[in-house]
Parts: structure tokens; C-alpha cells; sequence
């Protein structure tokens, strides 16, 4: 009997058990979006420290037919979350970025920048100085490729391009200093980093806003009706009380 088979590289998002010994594993993958596929013997101990979220694995999917679930068989690539055991903080983070992108994409739909980025997020989380700038920018990216794009390039109110400190949280557009003072109140706070390419790398207070910030259009836009993935309520907590 004829049976559907692809190859391809993925990202573990997630692997959650399923019956005794199996586990239900979720990838993202270049051409075939975000994509479920069930590991028999999942819940073996090598089999657990493969699957952990962040890793990059050669998979294999198989089903009879495209639309069932299909079986994974996965060869290790690169052990991203074994490498950052001994910070927490950064573990926290890619396990954040994993949680919000299964959370927000559509399953089985391809988005080939995202995941490329999504790579480079990977990279960075793991050696690079400035990764939380990296983190924040990712979860910008996110938001545009769902169609929920920020407009920080000029102020909603004046169309000036300097000065950009805040922005709009009903219409994701940046508003300068001296136009968003009088409602300051009301405004999101846009941290440098994000609108000029030649800011400093951000410091914690930064960061904080700018996860803020896109943290506010995730949960109204994305997550509406649902709760943000408690994976980057932990980051957040764990990112909180990170030295300044």
C-alpha cells in the first residue's frame, strides 16, 4: 500500500507523552510548517533526551495518508537545550520561544523565514552576548508573519522619524516622545533597540519592555481567548530578576 513520507529538518517545539511508551512530538520544519507526528518508544531515556525542546533533528515522517497523524524517526542534529543546562536563563528562553511558536502557528502551514530566524534565534540564545535583543526582534517577526505587524518606522501622529519612544496598542504604530507625552499613560513603551539599527545591545531594563511590548499583541491578537504559554511567563519571571 502506498504510503506519504517526507524528509526534512525540524525543530523540537514539544514532545508530550502519548500511551505507555510513545510520545507525541511536534517539529517545525522549513516546507512543512508546524507538524505532529507520533515516536514509538518516545518515552525511552535516550529517546527523552532527544526530543527536548530546542533541539534540531533530522526527521523522517511516514502515514498512509497526509492527513493522519504519521510516525516521526528522528536522528539528533544538535543538542541546543543540553548545551544551556547551566543557564537558566537562557534555557528559560528557548524553551519560551518553543512554547509561543506552537502555540501561535497553524499546524501543517509553512512559514520558511520564520523558520529560518527561528534557527538563528537557536544560535544566538546559545553564544551570542546580545540574544535577548535577538529574542525580542524574533517575537517582532512573529507577529508580522501572522499579520500582525508593528509599524515602527515613522510617529502615527506627526510621521517624524526620531525620537520614537512609544507606541500605539490599538493600532502597533510608533509614536515619538513629544507626541505620546500627553498620553503617555496609555501608551506601550518602545525601547531603541527595536526601530534603530545602530542601538546599543539592550540592557535588562530594555528587554523587559520591549517583551513587554510584544508580549501585549501577542496575548490580544495571537493568544486572544487563550493564556500565554506559562513557558514565557517563566522566562519573564526568571528575566525579572536577572541583574540590570
Amino acid at each position: 500500500m502506498l504510503a506519504m513520507e517526507w524528509s526534512e529538518l525540524g525543530i523540537v517545539l514539544s514532545a508530550r507523552r502519548h500511551g505507555e511508551t510513545s510520545s507525541l512530538v511536534m517539529l517545525l520544519t522549513e516546507l512543512h510548517g508546524r507538524h505532529a507526528g507520533l515516536v514509538r518508544g518516545g518515552q525511552g531515556r535516550r529517546a527523552r533526551g532527544l526530543y527536548q525542546a530546542g533541539n534540531l533533528v533530522n526527521a523522517v515522517w511516514r502515514a498512509r495518508l497526509d492527513e493522519h497523524l504519521g510516525n516521526y524517526r528522528c536522528e539528533l542534529v544538535n543538542a541546543r537545550a543540553a548545551g544551556l543546562l547551566d543557564d537558566a536563563l537562557r534555557l528559560s528562553a528557548l524553551s519560551s520561544a518553543c512554547a509561543v511558536v506552537e502555540a501561535a502557528l497553524p499546524e501543517r502551514h509553512p512559514y520558511p523565514a520564520l523558520y529560518a530566524a527561528f534557527l538563528s534565534l537557536g544560535e544566538a540564545i546559545a553564544s551570542a552576548a546580545d540574544w535577548g535583543a535577538s529574542y525580542a526582534r524574533f517575537e517582532l517577526m512573529l507577529l508580522g508573519e501572522l499579520g500582525f505587524g508593528l509599524d515602527l518606522s515613522a510617529c502615527a501622529v506627526t510621521g517624524g522619524t526620531k525620537d520614537l519612544q512609544f507606541v500605539s496598542p490599538r493600532s502597533g504604530r510608533a509614536v515619538s516622545a513629544a507626541a505620546g507625552a500627553p498620553w503617555r499613560e496609555k501608551l506601550l513603551v518602545l525601547p531603541a533597540f527595536l526601530w534603530r539599527p545602530d542601538a546599543a545591545t539592550p540592557a535588562a531594563e530594555d528587554l523587559r519592555a520591549a517583551l513587554d511590548l510584544t508580549g501585549w499583541f501577542l496575548a490580544a491578537h495571537i493568544f486572544a481567548g487563550a493564556s500565554v504559554p506559562p513557558a514565557r511567563e517563566r522566562f519573564l519571571e526568571r528575566l525579572a530578576k536577572s541583574p540590570a
